[in-house]
């Protein structure tokens, strides 16, 4: 359950990723087959115990989370560059995950369709996390 997870800011989870990203490089087997560069589905074959909850961005404060994105430089959902704003769709329904090996930060949601659900993740870099307030909608 998520209410027993730490809640992220923006700068909490920029140094979350700018502290593993500090750490010499090196090939980490469980997680490495997850480094798209931006959203991907999770993979069916992927054993999700070789990752840990670490925290959450979902603001329990907040009834319903805006369903728009932040896409000023005109990326879009699925843009390797698309920054990621905690207060924007997806990443407000999102949690933090890092692989239980190598520490490596990424953030969850799942994404329910009308005839389908799919698990998305995303590996986290601290230069796309931005703090900009949600949307007025």
């Amino acid at each position: 359950m998520t209410t027993d997870l730490p809640l992220l800011s923006a700068a909490g989870l920029r140094a979350l990723a700018a502290a593993f990203e500090a750490r010499p490089a090196g090939a980490c087997d469980p997680c490495d087959g997850l480094l798209a560069p931006g959203w991907e589905s999770l993979p069916s074959t992927f054993e999700t115990t070789r990752l840990r909850r670490i925290g959450t961005l979902r603001d329990p404060a907040v009834e319903a989370p805006t369903l728009r994105e932040h896409h000023p430089k005109g990326t879009h959902g699925w843009s390797p560059e698309a920054p990621i704003a905690p207060a924007w769709y997806p990443a407000n329904r999102c949690d933090v995950w890092a692989c239980a090996a190598c520490e490596r930060p990424f953030l969850r949601y799942t994404e329910a369709g009308g005839y389908y659900v799919d698990e998305r993740i995303r590996p986290v870099r601290a230069a796309l996390v931005v703090d900009v307030a949600a949307p007025q909608d």
